[in-house]
């Protein structure tokens, strides 16, 4: 416990190694970006995490999902085992926004259905 009191938390270290390169795309989006993409698609994929719990937004999720799926639009959630802050946080979170149970997967139930 002393190192923890006086081990220098909260100082600032000189980085070490060598800096990381960054590979890959950058896409900027915007409300209106996403809402173009949401109306395009035919398949939608909604990987709900910490953050929805926090903002208490399953209600606000739910209810897009509903409109797409009114749409004719093929919406489904998938759970990732780890998502949340305990096993099962967010299907019961979907559940209590009355998301059905038929759109609601765990990962490895629907990993194979997208490429990317």
């Amino acid at each position: 416990i002393t190192s923890v009191i006086f081990g220098g938390a909260g100082t600032a270290a000189a980085p070490t190694g060598e800096a990381a390169v960054m590979e890959g795309e950058v896409t900027i989006g915007s409300v209106d970006n996403m809402m173009e993409t949401l109306l395009e698609a035919n398949n939608i994929m909604i990987v709900p995490g910490y953050g929805l719990a926090v903002a208490q937004a399953q209600f606000a999720v739910a209810e897009i999902a509903k409109k797409l799926r009114d749409m004719g639009k093929n919406v489904r959630f998938g759970i990732h085992p780890v998502a949340g802050r305990m096993p099962g946080q967010l299907n019961v979170l979907l559940a209590e926004a009355s998301v059905p149970y038929d759109m609601v997967f765990e990962m490895d139930e629907v990993n194979d259905d997208f490429e990317n």
